[in-house]
C-alpha cells in the first residue's frame, strides 16, 4: 500500500513550509487541500505559496479553476487523486497539505459522493433564503430534520448547510446517514497525518501579522481587480475569507482599519473551526 503524508492545520499554523521540508527529506511533492488556492487570480488572499515560498518542490491543487466556476470536494477528490497517482508513478511521496477538513477527509476515508443529487433549484432557494434570514435560520432549518449533521457542521459554513439540506430535499435521505454510507470502501492509500497545532497565542499574531503583511503585499488591489472584473461572482469563490471583509473599502463604504479588523477577526474565527475539525480526527498526530 502506497504512502500518503498529510500536513494538516489552521491559518498561519506553518504549514506549506512543513510539508516542503517533509518534502524535501522524502523525495516529495505537495498536493494542495485549500478551498480556495485552487482559484486562478486569487494570489495574495489565499496565501498562495510563491515561487521563492516553495524551493523548488512541485505543488499541485493551485490554479486549477476560475474563480467564476463551481468547484466543491466531488470535484477536489477526483482532481487530487490523479495528483496522488501521478506523484506515485514518477517514484516519489505525495504529500497533502492545507487546512480545508472536508477536502482531507474526502481522501483519507475514501468517500464516495456518486449517490448523492445535484439541485440548483433548491440552491438557489436556500441562497435567498439565506440572505433575507441569515445563516442561523438555515442551520435551525436543518437541526429540525437531521440533527445529527449539525455535529460536524459549523453554522456559518452556509454551503455545507445547504448541501446536507438538498440531499434530504431530493432523496429523503438524511445527509448524516448518506456520510456514514459512503464509508464502506477502504482507502487505497496508507496515510501518515499531522496536525500543526500552534499555542493560540501565538497562532492569533501570526493571523494578525499575515493579514499585515497581505494589505501591504497589494490584497486591496487584487481585490479591486477581482470585483471590477466580476470574479467575486462565483458560487463558491464568494464565499471565502478575505476578499468579501475588504470590499467595503473598495467600495468606500467603511475604513480601512474598520475592514482589515474584521478580516483579523473573521480568520481568527475560521482557525478556531479549522483546530476543533482536526482535533476530532483520530488519525491526525498533533504537533504544537
Amino acid at each position: 500500500m502506497s504512502k500518503v503524508y498529510v500536513v494538516a492545520g489552521p491559518t498561519a499554523s506553518g504549514k506549506t513550509a512543513y510539508a516542503i521540508e517533509l518534502a524535501k527529506k522524502l523525495n516529495g511533492e505537495v498536493v494542495s487541500a485549500d478551498s480556495m488556492q485552487v482559484y486562478k487570480y486569487m494570489d495574495i488572499g489565499t496565501a498562495k505559496p510563491t515561487v521563492e515560498e516553495t524551493e523548488g518542490i512541485a505543488h499541485y491543487m493551485i490554479d486549477v479553476i476560475s474563480p467564476l466556476e463551481e468547484f466543491n470536494v466531488v470535484k477536489y477528490q477526483a482532481m487530487a487523486r490523479e495528483c496522488i497517482e501521478n506523484i506515485l508513478r514518477r517514484g516519489k511521496v505525495p504529500i497533502v497539505c492545507g487546512g480545508t477538513g472536508l477536502y482531507i477527509n474526502s481522501l483519507l476515508y475514501n468517500i464516495s459522493y456518486s449517490e448523492t443529487t445535484s439541485d440548483s433549484g433548491f440552491r438557489e432557494r436556500m441562497m435567498c433564503e439565506y440572505e433575507e434570514h441569515g445563516a442561523e435560520f438555515l442551520y435551525d432549518k436543518l437541526k429540525n430534520v437531521d440533527p445529527d449533521a449539525c455535529e460536524n457542521i459549523h453554522p456559518n459554513n452556509v454551503k455545507r448547510v445547504i448541501r446536507a439540506l438538498e440531499v434530504y430535499e431530493n432523496t429523503g435521505k438524511l445527509f448524516s446517514e448518506c456520510v456514514k454510507e459512503s464509508l464502506g470502501t477502504p482507502t487505497p492509500y496508507e496515510f501518515e497525518c499531522y496536525f500543526l497545532n500552534p499555542e493560540r497565542a501565538v497562532l492569533y499574531e501570526r493571523i494578525n501579522l499575515r493579514v499585515d503583511k497581505m494589505i501591504e503585499s497589494g490584497l486591496i488591489e487584487e481585490t479591486e481587480y477581482l470585483y471590477k472584473n466580476g470574479l467575486l461572482e462565483g458560487p463558491t469563490a464568494s464565499m471565502g475569507i478575505c476578499y468579501k471583509e475588504l470590499l467595503p473599502y473598495v467600495l468606500g463604504d467603511k475604513s480601512l482599519v474598520e475592514c482589515t479588523d474584521k478580516l483579523k477577526q473573521a480568520t481568527r474565527n475560521y482557525a478556531k473551526r479549522q483546530i476543533t475539525w482536526f482535533k476530532r480526527n483520530r488519525e491526525m498526530q498533533e504537533i504544537s
